[in-house]
């Protein structure tokens, strides 16, 4: 199992990145790298790439509304040149919210879009000089859409690899399907292992019978909050908001993909709450109403004896790499809790 550790986006970023190294030593092996309504991940991770030797990077995720297909493998291929072979591109639909609201660009068709982007990356990796015909893209342009005066043309600098991995942001189930065919990695958020071969079993499965065996086994990537010892549960709190604001406030009635996985999990009442609360503002009061059972099984907080059982289960559901949050109020403390989750974890 790798052990991965996602940066905060909101802040303290050149602090952070100043550490890796540490984390690097005390056998962290991926970073995952976001991109909301933020700072763009690509610059950072062109940073990273700069400051790191062995560390993988990952996008996690780069939307595929807001970059053409081509320009996101132009930047994967550029971020791979860098950091010499260690990228992995994050993919993901993110949500009508931001994609709509920030970007100002139709939020339509995310699965189909998602398959032609990949495919269209894969294309230009290959250096193929490419022509493609979808249903969302067409390369070149056609001449009635344009001038006429488009041609294939393939990239001009050789990739580090001719296959840099994907990974897909993915829950729900036709999505996760898609993911589970085509895609290197998949990234689902809020894992409860106990829930998830309930939950997304099934898309799995359909997903990897029609797998391409060269794509090899499919890494699936869990996010947990991490800290160990006897007088830490209080910090399953700190994941209350971010809960709520996901269940509760990433998008309306019907169109809140984290309030159906809320309700997918058996916690239809709470969900409902919660997003009635938060929409009408009182956003305190639906945080208290997240189910704490739901905080503790998808966090890595307890005893040295509870995030043992945890990792347990996370790998017998399928889990291959494990994202952390290291809670922690020094740097020395935090390493000290990737190098134990590293050990427990081995």
């Amino acid at each position: 199992m790798r052990i991965g550790m996602a940066l905060n986006y909101s802040g303290g970023f050149k602090e952070t990145v100043a550490e890796l190294a540490d984390y690097e030593q005390a056998g962290l092996d991926i970073v995952f790298v976001a991109e909301a309504y933020s700072f763009d991940a690509v610059s950072q991770m062109g940073y990273i790439a700069a400051r790191t030797e062995r560390l993988e990077i990952a996008s996690g995720i780069l939307p595929i509304y807001s970059r053409t297909p081509t320009l996101l493998a132009m930047t994967a291929a550029g971020l791979d040149y860098v950091s010499d072979g260690r990228f992995t591109l994050g993919l993901g639909a993110s949500g009508p919210q931001v994609i709509e609201g920030f970007h100002g660009v139709p939020y339509t068709a995310p699965l189909g879009r998602t398959r032609e982007v990949i495919e269209i990356c894969r294309q230009v990796w290959q250096r193929e000089r490419l022509t493609y015909s979808g249903k969302h893209y067409t390369l070149p342009l056609p001449p009635e859409q344009g001038t006429g005066l488009g041609k294939p043309l393939k990239l001009i600098n050789h990739p580090v690899r001719p296959r840099i991995p994907i990974v897909v942001a993915a829950i729900g189930p036709k999505n996760v399907e898609l993911t589970a065919e085509i895609a290197e990695g998949w990234e689902p958020i809020f894992y409860v292992p106990e829930k998830a071969g309930e939950v997304w079993g099934p898309s799995l499965a359909a997903g990897r019978a029609r797998r391409d065996p060269s794509l090899g086994p499919l890494d699936t990537i869990a996010q947990a909050a991490l800290a160990i010892g006897d007088d830490v549960q209080g910090l399953l709190e700190l994941g209350r908001g971010m809960a709520a604001l996901y269940i509760g406030g990433m998008g309306a009635k019907g169109r809140n993909f984290y309030n159906e996985l809320a309700r997918r999990y058996g916690y239809e009442k709470e969900a409902e709450q919660i997003q009635d609360l938060y929409l009408e503002g009182k956003k305190q009061e639906a945080a208290a109403l997240v189910p704490q059972e739901l905080l503790e099984k998808m966090s890595l907080i307890g005893s040295e004896g509870f995030v043992r059982d945890r990792i347990q289960a996370l790998k017998e559901s399928g889990v291959t790499t494990l994202n952390v949050t290291p809670l922690a109020g020094t740097h020395e403390e935090r390493l000290r809790l990737v190098e134990k989750v590293k050990d427990l974890a081995a």
